[in-house]
């Protein structure tokens, strides 16, 4: 509930604190006083439109703090964990107002979002009027408020599952069929290069591998060719070898006929020999090793070309050939494997649909059931509300054809206000004053089932005589029994009601008797029988209307 409303320099309101308690406060004043500024900040506070209009004469800013005592389960909480926002003890909702139109959002302490500050707003506060429709034109408003009435909300949360399981299936089975057509428009295509690319076979990393082994093979070829022109010169016909042996061998016989003068020559020519030798025994191993098959080279070449021909026609790096294969092969199996898959998944689709369908018909039917007792409920309260001729009518119009999370029902609140009439929408059929008093009775049907912790009527009591105002006041009395409310009224039967009555009212500041400044006070005992007298009686207060004041009072304490 709302247990702290902190405003400073909103239109008239200079400063105020004002503490507020369970059950029923009424905010009662002359007309003029700023009851309807009151109602502006709290606005403000829960995520209302802000405007630099609302800042008091003369100030830079405005502010507004409200702050609320919320049950632990309570789904703000939720909201502000979602957000990461500390969700222990009192809920803050700060809003800083210029005057340049620029605003501030502070959640516990916090910079915020104006868009998390009304969504917490929504769940925390609702402010009802003779002119208000938040709850009563949005017919998806009216489903909750139904199924909220009727205990369904796990029925339909159940639905609401339901429909998104049978909708995953839906776009699934529409996702494998668009995938099948595609796949059957270019069937011949797919298969022509499946064709080609399994009898090509490429392999992840091939074209590296074959260029460089096409570099070492002409590189070798080109080796080759100069090795074995040094064979030749040292093994073919214009060989050095045979000729110095010869010369060896002659130099040898004369040794000893000059001994000791050729010994070194001989030796010389010896280590030569053998060394030339050596070197036509490497050259031979050299060419042996760098040996190749021309063919070898032509298969490489082949194949390394028709690899990037391929890439070409593709239209892809020839190393993703490998992953174009799979994905193709992919595509030709689902094309071949399409009308199983796809008969699967339409028996899914209808398994998921069926029941989807069972499970929104027996929630409509549970609707259908819940809506006469709303119906009967709230017709309870009209006589009293001196509505007796009225009718209130839930309709709920189910149509399979027009499913959504919410199952197959449009439900709509519908009044006739006298018999014989046409009924129709209640914001349509309904004046301000019968409006405020068919929702004072729709939320007492309700009572805490789908409202806000604290409910705010703006003077639902205009226009209406002193048995009607009496019937509010106890209808009000009674929600506070479950829900914090705020009713800001002219009706004496009503203020008599209130466990905490506040007085709002203007007075100057200061020595500037041009600038007068709005107050809101809590009254006593004593306080609150001057009060009801002036409302019972206008401006001149008589014993009369004290005595009058002393019994709605004591009526009210009943």
């Amino acid at each position: 509930m709302l247990v702290h409303l902190s405003i400073r320099d909103i239109v008239l309101i200079e400063r105020l604190e004002l503490t507020l308690g369970e059950g029923l406060s009424v905010l009662t004043g002359e007309t003029g006083a700023g009851k309807s500024i009151l109602l502006d900040a709290l606005s403000l506070a829960l995520g209302g439109r802000g405007d630099g209009g609302l800042v008091r004469h003369g100030a830079k800013q405005g502010e507004v703090i409200a702050a609320f005592d919320i049950a632990s389960d309570h789904p703000a909480r939720a909201l502000l964990s979602e957000n990461g926002f500390d969700d222990d003890g009192d809920l803050v909702l700060r809003r800083v107002q210029n005057a340049d139109g620029r605003t501030r959002v502070f959640v516990n302490d916090r910079p915020s979002s104006v868009a998390l500050m009304r969504q917490l707003g929504l769940g925390l506060v609702e402010i009802h009027g003779q002119h208000d429709d938040r709850a009563l034109v949005d017919t998806d408003s009216h489903r909750q408020l139904l199924d909220q009435f009727g205990g369904l909300e796990r029925d339909a949360e159940a639905v609401a599952q339901l429909f998104a399981e049978w909708r995953a299936a839906r776009d699934a089975l529409a996702r494998h069929r668009a995938k099948v057509e595609a796949a059957a428009r270019e069937a011949d295509y797919l298969r022509s290069a499946v064709d080609e690319l399994s009898e090509l076979a490429p392999i992840a990393g091939e074209e590296e591998e074959l260029a460089e082994r096409r570099q070492v093979m002409m590189r070798s070829e080109k080796i080759a060719t100069d090795v074995n022109d040094a064979h030749e010169e040292l093994s073919g016909p214009t060989s050095p070898v045979p000729g110095l042996a010869n010369v060896l061998k002659r130099l040898d016989r004369k040794r000893d006929e000059l001994p000791g003068l050729l010994d070194e020559a001989i030796g010389r020519l010896d280590v030569a020999l053998d060394a030339l030798s050596d070197a036509q025994m490497s050259l031979e191993g050299a060419l042996r090793s760098l040996e190749f098959d021309p063919r070898a080279l032509e298969e490489t070449e082949e194949r390394l070309f028709a690899l990037r021909a391929a890439g070409r026609k593709f239209n892809v790096p020839v190393d993703d050939l490998p992953e174009l294969t799979a994905r193709m092969i992919g595509d030709l199996a689902d094309l071949d494997a399409g009308e199983e898959r796809l008969g699967t998944l339409e028996r899914e689709v209808a398994e998921k649909r069926e029941r989807f369908d069972r499970a929104a018909a027996e929630l409509s039917e549970k609707r259908e059931v819940a809506a006469r007792m709303l119906e009967a409920a709230v017709m309870a309260e009209l006589p009293d509300l001196k509505l007796d001729r009225a009718s209130f009518i839930v309709v709920v119009t189910s149509d399979p054809e027009q499913a959504s999370a919410a199952g197959i029902d449009a439900i709509e609140f519908h009044v006739r206000t006298n018999p014989g009439t046409r009924a129709g929408p209640m914001m349509k059929v309904a004046s301000g004053g019968e409006l405020s008093r068919f929702l004072l009775a729709l939320k007492v049907a309700l009572a805490d089932r789908g409202s806000a912790p604290t409910l705010v009527f703006d003077e639902i009591d205009t226009g209406v005589g002193g048995a009607v105002a009496d019937a509010i006041g106890r209808r009000l009395a009674r929600l506070a029994g479950s829900v914090q409310v705020l009713a800001v009224t002219h009706a004496p039967q009503v203020a008599a009601r209130a466990a905490t009555h506040l007085l709002i009212s203007k007075a100057s500041t200061g020595a500037e008797e041009e600038r007068v400044a709005t107050r809101v006070a809590a009254i006593d005992t004593s306080g609150r029988r001057e009060e009801i007298a002036r409302m019972l009686a206008g401006e001149s207060v008589t014993e009369e209307a004290r005595a009058a004041a002393d019994r709605l009072i004591g009526a009210g304490t009943r």
